[in-house]
């Protein structure tokens, strides 16, 4: 078309305007060009075309041209298309209409009727736009035919393009089974998931944990290194090419058999060396041992006696004097009892000044007994503690006497059969005047944050202020945490056992969220409208702020690195490219601190005194680190094994702790407690 043709040109082009019937549901203009994600362009002058031609005399095409349809109805360009699955597809038309009247388009597929499309003006021949419609394709070859209806024919057509992202998941494995167990394995079978294009992979979890995965042609699966006579929970998920990942199968409890017989002790440990040191402790690191079945736990020697166990490859060993030299060696053991013999001694002195003000456990009291699975505690104005159980759903008022006042049950709250429940919660910093009480609680549509107001002994006026967050057995995050200005509210989310979540920005799992305590987004978080204010995570617990207003979050890793993180605004921590220091780490940032898996499970996290106190299931001890600079230094060990599962660390307004144990793992209701640690603090 010439640039300065009439209204109606020498073509008779340009037409009056034309009614099109249009489906509500598959047509919008926009704005922006260039194609959609999918399949490839189909260039309008290489497909086949009657009643036109094939023309270049205005800008702004993509291709080598595009097609002027001629001046009647009838002409058609029709695209063949390959779609890799069955279902509804998005068709994206890039056009040019200068006519400044609408040039409707009849569209087919595979010769039945699908859509009349509308072409609005674009204001000149050579101002491209794009329109979309939904339409069905069938997996295969498709031919998509654009016809004119108008007496004055089409629009300049440029380019097709299609839409074939898949969003839709597998459903679940079925009848998961074990099929063969022995003292470190266990098999499992289960039938077919089904998917819309086709599963790709089954990942096998343990308790939450990836184990292990196989092609989607697999329906079996071994999974080996186990640990004698130890109680495994397996779970199988589907994978799509997407990847979109099920919900978790059925559940398997197997239990792997007795040990054989076994007389061999483990390798010494070697390279034992102290790799810190404080006014009255020594913290050691040594090279992993081997052993024919596998090394369960280390005994430190201090001057040829036990000072220390651990299962992992360092411990602080403490009660020293400063200044003294002390012997130190480390012996392996392994699931029967057999030692090793001692590695290579180490000579090491305490030394150091430990800053002013350091808070130090000390004395520890119950304050509650019988709860279950205590997952958030949050302290009111009184002193007093609101703190949540994750199984019964149930919200109670803890005195620092140890008297428990039933607040009720969060309504709409669903467990998992895992991690999901009734988890963090938090008080908001203007109790006094608003009496607000934040919970973060699984539903049926998935993972949400409510809240609700403490009027006497009850809790009402339910509100939910963020819902929406993809939930699965485990990985759901559930932290919560006000800034120290008391403007916003910090949620942590896990990646719903879908890794591929926690780069994906358009999915508020496995990242750290940043809202206004109503639930909408503060307009200075780095990705516009959006609460994400970090991400790449796996399944973020503890949520805790320095002196200095800087955040730092505890995070579960999958089967290597647990990690301690501080968190910056719009950064990726690596998940699932990057596990502590392992894998693809060059665009993410580094955690500050790492510990093996057996010896974490991080959940609970307080500062003291820039001072962090972290509360590890797993690892079953209180970590103690002190953060000097951008760092964490003199990492301290308390409790280890004294106490259980340690979930959350909270301070109350006299600068103790209140700890929470989680036996989440059992099937006993009510064994956990809720414990107070008396802080000893340096120089008061």
């Amino acid at each position: 078309m010439a640039t300065n043709a009439p209204a109606w040109s020498a073509a008779g082009r340009r037409r009056a305007a034309v009614a099109a019937v249009t489906a509500a549901t598959a047509l919008s203009l926009l704005t922006a060009s260039g194609a959609a994600h999918g399949l490839p362009d189909h260039q309008a002058e290489a497909a086949t075309v009657s009643g036109g031609v094939v023309a270049s005399d205005h800008d702004g095409f993509t291709g080598s041209g595009y097609v002027d349809y001629d001046d009647e109805p009838g002409g058609y360009v029709e695209y063949a298309v390959t779609a890799a699955r069955s279902g509804e597809h998005t068709l994206v038309f890039r056009y040019a209409n200068g006519s400044g009247v609408d040039l409707p388009l009849a569209l087919t597929v595979n010769g039945r009727r699908a859509i009349t499309a509308s072409f609005p003006g674009t204001g000149a021949w050579t101002v491209w736009r794009e329109v979309t419609a939904a339409v069905t394709l069938e997996a295969g070859g498709n031919l998509v035919r654009a016809t004119a209806i108008s007496r004055r024919g089409g629009p300049n057509a440029d380019r097709l393009t299609v839409d074939d992202t898949d969003d839709e998941a597998p459903t679940p494995p079925r009848r998961l089974r074990a099929t063969a167990k022995s003292d470190t394995s266990v098999s499992l079978a289960w039938e077919a998931s089904t998917d819309n294009v086709d599963v790709v992979g089954y990942d096998v979890y343990q308790h939450g944990q990836l184990m292990t995965s196989v092609p989607g042609t697999t329906l079996t699966a071994a999974v080996t290194g186990l640990r004698p006579a130890t109680t495994y929970d397996w779970t199988v998920h589907a994978r799509d090419a997407t990847p979109n990942v099920s919900q978790a199968s059925n559940n398997v409890v197997v239990r792997t058999d007795a040990p054989a017989p076994d007389d061999q002790a483990p390798t010494a440990p070697a390279n034992l060396r102290a790799t810190g040191r404080s006014a009255g402790s020594v913290t050691l690191s040594w090279d992993a041992a081997t052993d024919d079945v596998g090394v369960t736990s280390y005994q430190v020697l201090r001057d040829g006696a036990p000072a220390a166990t651990t299962d992992a490859t360092t411990a602080t060993v403490t009660g020293l004097t400063a200044g003294t030299g002390y012997r130190f060696a480390v012996r392996a053991r392994d699931a029967a009892g057999n030692l090793s013999e001692p590695g290579d001694e180490v000579i090491a002195a305490p030394g150091g000044t430990p800053p002013p003000g350091e808070p130090r456990p000390g004395a520890v009291t119950t304050l509650r007994e019988g709860t279950d699975v205590p997952w958030g505690l949050a302290f009111l104005p009184d002193g007093s503690a609101v703190v949540s159980e994750r199984e019964r759903f149930a919200l109670y008022r803890l005195s620092p006497d140890g008297t428990r006042t039933d607040l009720g049950r969060v309504p709409g709250a669903q467990a998992t059969n895992g991690e999901g429940g009734v988890l963090g919660v938090a008080v908001s910093p203007t109790f006094a005047t608003d009496n607000l009480v934040f919970v973060y609680h699984t539903a049926a549509s998935g993972n949400q944050v409510v809240r609700a107001r403490l009027v006497g002994d009850r809790l009402a006026g339910w509100t939910r202020i963020l819902w929406g967050l993809p939930k699965n057995r485990y990985h759901n995050g559930g932290g919560l945490r006000f800034s120290p200005d008391g403007r916003y509210l910090f949620v942590s989310t896990g990646d719903a056992q879908n890794g591929s979540f926690g780069q994906n920005l358009n999915i508020n799992a496995g990242k750290i969220l940043r809202i206004f305590p109503d639930g909408s987004i503060p307009p200075d978080n780095p990705f516009p409208g959006r609460a994400i204010w970090s991400y790449g995570h796996r399944n973020v617990q503890g949520l805790a702020f320095d002196s200095q207003g800087r955040l730092w979050a505890t995070e579960f890793g999958n089967n290597s690195w647990d990690e301690l993180n501080l968190i910056e605004r719009g950064g990726n921590y690596g998940w699932p490219g990057c596990e502590g220091n392992d894998g693809y780490c060059e665009d993410s940032i580094p955690p500050k601190a790492t510990w093996p898996t057996t010896a974490g499970g991080p959940s609970g996290l307080a500062i003291v005194n820039d001072h962090l106190f972290i509360g590890t299931t797993v690892g079953q001890r209180l970590y103690r680190l002190r953060i000097a600079g951008s760092d964490v230094v003199d990492q301290q060990v308390y409790f280890q094994g004294r106490y259980g599962r340690l979930r959350t660390v909270e301070v109350d307004r006299e600068g103790d702790l209140w700890l929470t144990t989680t036996w989440d793992l059992d099937e006993v209701v009510g064994n956990d407690r809720v414990l107070r640690v008396d802080i000893e603090y340096s120089g008061s």
